[in-house]
């Protein structure tokens, strides 16, 4: 994607990519969703699927939330107007509504999350609130009215007797009816509102940002299965601590405090725990290994019934270039990768891209190595054989 609606890449990143909200309009000319309502409301049935629905006007307070997974008799129950049902991570289970993630390659794609999908009737919303995450917010079907407003922060005061996070008052910059394929940009932390006009789908494209709470205890974690136990504090220089045995010292601080330094400093240590913690899966419960690994004798029948191999939805990719190859990650695991010139590409070429022809595939797994490679990720389900209809 060279256009975001009617702004190019290199002016959305530079002018608004977390600095202000911007409505992008007819990013998707003559826009075809690819779920329809029954199919949302059938996916907050399930059980290992996350859903929420959330009342404006609720039968025990305003703004009150239901977790799923709900029942048939539950949407049997609902009011005409003014609730809004969630379900999320719903490209890990439509593959059409993974495929959307590719627009948005111009971003980093570790940073990526999921798309939330969300149905309101009427006057649906989820109120005014504020993400700690940017959101792109694709008008899938139906119209919606969007407000934003400045930014918030922890002091904004929000409604009480609910676990929504909802503004109390929100200050309204600018509004707009949003129509199917219309995308509205909102940076992490400002305010915004979105009402629905009649019955409508709202795609949300949110970005993974961790906390600074998850970071370091993510990477305290991480340090704690790669440190040695023979590597241990020591002091061969400690002085006569007669006087004050109990006080911790500003050499024995200035000790600990090079253990830590050393351990936060190493680039290769630090550039592994991203790919790691940026990979995990979303659900992991749901995504393991396949219970019978394949072998080559088994694959390679398979490689000429494909048209394309197409990473697994619920499987995150990322890779670090390191000075005789690169070093891939996925699932929150270091892939083994035997650093040659013929997998370092195959590997590229796998995590950047969603779907692989198989005419480009093929030519580079005559090389051993990249059949190794190929095994492996497929055992590890991060990717599949596809056969996809190709426009004739």
């Amino acid at each position: 994607m060279n256009k975001i609606g009617q702004l190019s890449v290199e002016e959305f990143l530079r002018d608004y990519w977390q600095k202000k909200p911007v409505l992008l309009k007819n990013v998707y000319p003559d826009f075809e969703c690819p779920i329809d309502p029954d199919e949302i409301a059938g996916l907050s049935l399930e059980e290992d699927v996350e859903s929420r629905m959330i009342f404006e006007n609720g039968e025990n307070h305003a703004w009150e939330l239901k977790n799923g997974p709900f029942t048939e008799a539950s949407f049997s129950q609902l009011p005409k107007e003014k609730w809004t049902l969630l379900v999320q991570g719903v490209d890990q289970w439509i593959p059409e509504v993974a495929d959307l993630l590719d627009d948005f390659c111009f971003l980093p794609s570790w940073r990526r999350d999921d798309i939330m999908v969300s149905f309101a009737p009427k006057g649906g919303s989820v109120g005014p609130h504020y993400d700690h995450y940017d959101v792109f917010l694709l008008q899938a079907s139906g119209q919606r009215k969007w407000q934003v407003g400045p930014k918030c922060n922890a002091q904004s005061p929000t409604v009480e007797n609910t676990p929504l996070r909802i503004l109390q008052e929100m200050e309204v910059t600018e509004e707009w009816i949003v129509e199917p394929g219309d995308v509205l940009y909102v940076p992490p932390m400002y305010a915004h509102n979105g009402v629905a006009e009649n019955d409508c789908l709202t795609f949300s494209v949110g970005f993974r940002a961790p906390s600074e709470n998850e970071i370091l205890q993510s990477f305290t974690d991480f340090l704690s299965v790669e440190a040695s136990e023979e590597t241990r504090y020591s002091d061969p220089d400690v002085r006569d601590s007669s006087d004050q045995p109990a006080l911790i010292d500003q050499d024995s601080i200035e000790r600990f405090k090079s253990i830590l330094n050393n351990a936060v400093s190493d680039a290769a240590i630090i550039s592994s725990w991203i790919g790691c913690h940026m990979t995990e899966s979303k659900y992991p419960d749901l995504h393991q290994p396949l219970e019978e690994p394949l072998d080559w004798d088994e694959l390679a029948p398979a490689l000429s019934e494909a048209t394309h191999l197409t990473k697994n939805e619920m499987s995150r990719l990322a890779y670090t270039e390191e000075d005789n190859g690169i070093k891939l990650f996925g699932a929150g695991l270091v892939i083994g990768l035997s650093y040659h010139p013929s997998t370092t590409y195959l590997a590229k070429l796998i995590a950047n891209n969603r779907h692989i022809d198989m005419e480009v595939l093929l030519p580079l797994l005559e090389e051993p190595a990249c059949q190794n490679l190929l095994l492996d990720l497929i055992n590890g389900n991060h990717v599949y054989l596809d056969e996809l209809e190709t426009d004739e």
